[in-house]
This record gives C-alpha cells, sequence and structure tokens, in this order.
C-alpha cells in the first residue's frame, strides 16, 4: 500500500499530523533528521532520515511514498535554492498528492515564502492541496509560556486586533483527513478557529483558568523588539512575531471560516479549552 511522507514530524504540527494518521491506520513514513527522536503518539510508524538541505536523503524518503504532507521549516526562505531539488525529486518518484501546510491569507501576499511554494506546487503538475491555517493558539504555550508564567503578561503589538485563533490539533486532524480521503486536490482551504478574540479577552481567560491575574501589555514595536531581545530570544522571531501580530492589528486575523469543522465532522477547539489543556505549562 502507498505510504503517506510527512516532513517536519518533530514539530508542533507535524508531531500531531503523524498521531492522527497513526490513530487512522494510515501507512506513514515520518521524515526526520534524526530518525532516532521520539514522536510522541507514532513512534511505531516507520522513520527515514530527511533534511530539506541534503538532498542524498531524498530518495529513501520517498521511496514507496504518493503522499507527502509537506511543512516549511522556519529556516527555508530561498524557495528555488531551498525547496525546487526536493520538488524535482517528488516528481521523479512519481508523488501524487502533496498537502501543504501554508498560511492564511497567503494568496494575498506573494512575498511569502508560503506563496512562492504555493505556486511553485500550482505549476508543477502534482495534485495539490493548500492548508492556510490562522493564528496558533501554540504560540501562548511556547513564544509567550515564559511571560505568562513568570510575569503574568502577554507581551505582542497587536493593538485591539481581534483574531481566530486555531488549534494545531485540529488543523492536524484536517490534514489527516486531506492526505487519507478523495476529492482535495486543487482546493486551498482557510483553517480558523470558532471565535474571534482580541488579546485582552485571551489574558482574561488565561486569568480565570489559572487563578490569578493575567494582563495584556501593548507595546509598540520597538518596545515589543528590545522586551524580546532583552529574554534572550532571536531578532528574527521578534520580526516574525511583530508580522504576524501586524496582520492583527490591522483586522487581517479575524473572521471565521467554516472549513475546519466541514474536513473534522465537529467544532474547532475554543480557546478556552485548548488553554485549560494546556494550563501546566503556565503554572
Amino acid at each position: 500500500m502507498p505510504t503517506i511522507l510527512v516532513t517536519g514530524a518533530s514539530g508542533t504540527v507535524g508531531r500531531e499530523v503523524a498521531k492522527r494518521l497513526a490513530e487512522r491506520g494510515a501507512p506513514a513514513r515520518l521524515a526526520l533528521r534524526d530518525p532516532s527522536r521520539d514522536v510522541e503518539g507514532a513512534d511505531a510508524l516507520e522513520r527515514a532520515r530527511f533534511d530539506f538541505h541534503d538532498p542524498s536523503g531524498f530518495e529513501g524518503a520517498l521511496r514507496g511514498v504518493d503522499r507527502v504532507f509537506l511543512l516549511r521549516p522556519p529556516q527555508l526562505a530561498d524557495v528555488r535554492r531551498d525547496f525546487d531539488p526536493f520538488l524535482v525529486a517528488m516528481l521523479q518518484a512519481e508523488v501524487k498528492r502533496v498537502v501543504f501546510l501554508s498560511v492564511r491569507g497567503a494568496e494575498r501576499n506573494p512575498l511569502l515564502p508560503h506563496r512562492r511554494i504555493e505556486k511553485a506546487l500550482e505549476r508543477s503538475g502534482l495534485a495539490w492541496t493548500h492548508l492556510r491555517p490562522n493564528d496558533w493558539m501554540q504560540n501562548f504555550a511556547t513564544v509567550h509560556r515564559d511571560d505568562i508564567r513568570t510575569r503574568g503578561e502577554i507581551w505582542a503589538p497587536a493593538g485591539k486586533g481581534r483574531a481566530s485563533f486555531v488549534d494545531a490539533r485540529d488543523v492536524a486532524e484536517a490534514a489527516a483527513a486531506v492526505l487519507t480521503e478523495e476529492g482535495h486536490g486543487g482546493r486551498a482551504y482557510p483553517l480558523t478557529g470558532g471565535e474571534e478574540l482580541d488579546l485582552d479577552e485571551v489574558a482574561a481567560l488565561l486569568s480565570q483558568i489559572l487563578g490569578r491575574r493575567v494582563s495584556y501589555r501593548n507595546p509598540g514595536v520597538v518596545a515589543f523588539l528590545r522586551h524580546v531581545r532583552a529574554a534572550g530570544r532571536p531578532l528574527s522571531l521578534g520580526l516574525v512575531m511583530t508580522g504576524v501580530y501586524t496582520i492583527a492589528r490591522l483586522g487581517l486575523a479575524a473572521g471565521v471560516s467554516p472549513e475546519l469543522e466541514r474536513l473534522t465532522g465537529r467544532p474547532p477547539t475554543p480557546f478556552r479549552s485548548f488553554a485549560e489543556d494546556h494550563a501546566a505549562v503556565w503554572r
């Protein structure tokens, strides 16, 4: 039976996709720079050594594969140099379908590397599906974790902008459906949560769940970047997050789309449920 290759299998979304495929009993292979790495919930799945910058591993990773879950690593910025060799390898391996994890609004921003990858897939002759998720709920449990845990604060230059934050677990469930079902070729799905929240409302929900005050600090861009550097985080992360929250501040991250519920057969996870599931990381 043909195999599904899951790239980014050790990351937040890729790991969840692997788990959902394992639950479905779908034959899948995890593409990992270190194939010995644990992937919770998917340790029984096949492994392959894989690195976008090392084409010597492409043939082995793609052997017997007819579908690929494609996730762009943050360091992959030059699409022609860093992505095209893998695209050629997929064509040579006669891959039939590629499900690409893009970002919401990519179709409106030709400068995004995600959009350049989308266009390369669309020109390739491969059957493609683009998943375009909105801002991740998981950012509060990773990027903002330490500020929430130690200071009781959310730092982000988002103003009063609202966003329909989405749970990576829901996106992974949608990806597993697209990878294992027919009828999704040539489609692009915006994936959002089911509610719009600004960061004051997020802080209020976290305050209720944690039983202590969490407040939203609304810094300007310069103050935010200084805060990121003072916390020992790379400036590149601060610039990415500034871009994410500028989109929210401009009102472009609001709006709820029905596609996630259509793909998964259930409503998106509410932010309160996500926060209750992850409360331990802020305590």
